[in-house]
């Protein structure tokens, strides 16, 4: 069997999909426009890339977005085209719908199954959009979103059907294509990401980490900005030292913006909220982007960790810290209370109430012995929704339905 990906940057939700595939045998290809990652025995065809949004003469803030996305879908298109002239087409096509890179699938290959990867539906309320108190949508921002969609109500009304990570996820979407729309996480590496009692993590300055030695809090997102929590995290750290001077604090990730607006005056998030804030030097460290090892060890050592975040995709930092057996402080936010029962398998707070936070951080590193219990049905919650060989069958299983 042929099975093609689609994705804008490289594998990424389908990585370990597209492992199991080729290893088991099948064709597998990737169409992109740009590579993450090699996969031994999987084709790579990249399509050409398009430009940035262009302008309109009208209406020019709503449409560049929507015309950027039917630009890539030509360009997918384009792509499958070609391979189907020299005799390679796909027995299934899987690909995300965010970005327009599945609108024209099913016009080149109208007699092969297409499966979308459904991951976010824009809403101008219920979701990210008008969180913040002082944000709401103003009405030129809600025609905007409603704009933004444009590619995947497009491409959900052709495709067979979609696969979404989590039920938040699919239920943001209408509810015509919620009935077509699989719950499948892509599946965490428990075997990898696993508790360690004596793992420790060696600093650039010499000074080597343990469990406790000294009590470590950690915070992970791709990059530390408002849409993940940072600028609660940090003053909930400052709050934290205050009265626990020993507690060090370990903000991984980078300094740019993934999601939501630029920091003030042309700095990142992070120099502009240590700017107002008086934190002891040495407490808080911020090693950047980490090596994937790194992040587990830094899980395995962790006396507690922080995850906060808007109504958004979740995470796969936050089900691989539980997976290794960490303590999670989780935003009370509806794709954390998924997965987090407060009080069962970890701590769900206020995502706003830094006094709160700081109180459930502190709570952790007076007792630490306190929430074992809770550290363990973590990695149970992990072991028992979201293992990768499980998750992959159910995908696997998704696909011989599709093409049988």
């Amino acid at each position: 069997m042929h099975v093609a990906f689609v994705h804008r940057r490289g594998f990424g939700q389908f990585a370990a999909l597209a492992t199991h595939l080729a290893q088991a045998g099948n064709e597998v290809s990737l169409v992109t426009e740009a590579v993450d990652q090699r996969i031994p025995s999987v084709r790579v065809v990249r399509h050409r890339s398009e430009p940035g949004p262009r302008a309109h003469p009208q209406m020019a803030r709503h449409l560049g977005i929507p015309d950027h996305h039917a630009r890539i879908g030509h360009r997918v298109a384009e792509t499958f085209d070609a391979m189907a002239r020299q005799g390679q087409s796909p027995d299934i096509v899987i690909g995300h719908i965010g970005w327009g890179s599945m609108m024209f699938v099913k016009d080149v290959l109208p007699h092969v199954p297409a499966l979308g990867y459904c991951e976010f539906f824009y809403r101008a309320d219920g979701a990210d959009i008008g969180f913040a108190p002082d944000s709401q949508p103003d009405l030129e921002t809600r025609k905007r979103i409603r704009l933004r969609n444009m590619a995947q109500l497009i491409s959900l009304e052709a495709l067979e059907g979609g696969i979404s990570p989590t039920q938040w996820q699919r239920g943001l979407y209408p509810a015509d294509a919620q009935a077509r729309i699989t719950v499948c996480h892509e599946g965490v590496d428990t075997q990898r990401m696993r508790p360690d009692p004596v793992a420790s993590l060696k600093l650039p300055d010499g000074r080597v980490l343990k469990a406790g030695n000294p009590p470590i809090v950690t915070f992970v997102a791709r990059d530390l900005e408002p849409y993940r929590g940072f600028p609660q995290a940090l003053e909930a750290a400052s709050k934290v030292i205050r009265k626990h001077p020993d507690a060090l604090f370990v903000f991984v990730g980078g300094n740019g913006v993934s999601y939501g607006a630029p920091a003030p005056g042309g700095v990142s998030w992070k120099e502009h909220l240590l700017a107002s804030l008086d934190l002891p030097e040495g407490r808080v460290i911020f090693p950047g982007p980490v090596p994937y090892a790194v992040l587990r060890q830094l899980f395995q050592i962790s006396a507690a960790h922080l995850y906060l975040t808007y109504p958004f995709v979740l995470s796969w930092s936050v089900l691989e810290a539980m997976a290794c057996g960490a303590l999670v402080i989780g935003s009370d936010t509806a794709p954390v209370r998924e997965v987090i029962s407060s009080g069962r398998n970890g701590i769900l707070v206020p995502f706003f109430d830094t006094d709160a936070i700081a109180e459930s951080i502190l709570d952790v590193l007076k007792s630490p012995e306190g929430f074992a219990d809770l550290r363990i049905a973590a990695r149970r919650t992990i072991e028992q929704r979201f293992r990768l060989g499980e998750c992959i069958a159910s995908q696997a299983g998704l696909i011989a339905k599709m093409t049988g």
